[in-house]
């Protein structure tokens, strides 16, 4: 049984930046794809961020250059560094996982993962 824990989050204000982690405990003897997706009110959960067993990292166009999934060489962490964030980054982020293989060159939609963190609300005032 794979569990995945999230902190961080907050509230900033514009250009301001935060950390989300993601703690993961369950079977390691699996290689898994790891993401972050976020979800706007109303609104579908969608990819942000992904990196597969081999750090290949994917990001959704409106994040490139700002976020950074990262994750650590015991690969029961994983980080979503947000830096130059804007009031249209707030929203609940979520982690993801999910055994591989992973999706080619995207992070892939929110039903091809099955182990999720509970949210982290962001929020980026004005």
């Amino acid at each position: 049984q794979v569990q995945l824990m999230t902190s961080g989050g907050g509230s900033v204000p514009s250009g301001g930046s935060l950390r989300l982690s993601c703690s993961y405990s369950g079977n390691t003897a699996r290689t898994y794809c790891w993401a972050w997706f976020r979800q706007f009110p109303g609104k579908e959960r969608q990819g942000i961020a992904g990196i597969d067993p081999d750090g290949i990292k994917t990001y959704e166009d409106s994040v490139k250059g700002r976020f950074t999934v990262s994750r650590d060489n015991d690969n029961t962490m994983l980080y979503l560094e947000m830096n130059s964030l804007n009031p249209e980054d707030t929203a609940m982020y979520y982690c993801a996982a999910e055994g591989a293989p992973c999706y080619y060159d995207s992070i892939g939609p929110r039903y091809g993962y099955r182990y999720w963190g509970h949210g982290a609300q962001v929020t980026v005032s004005s």
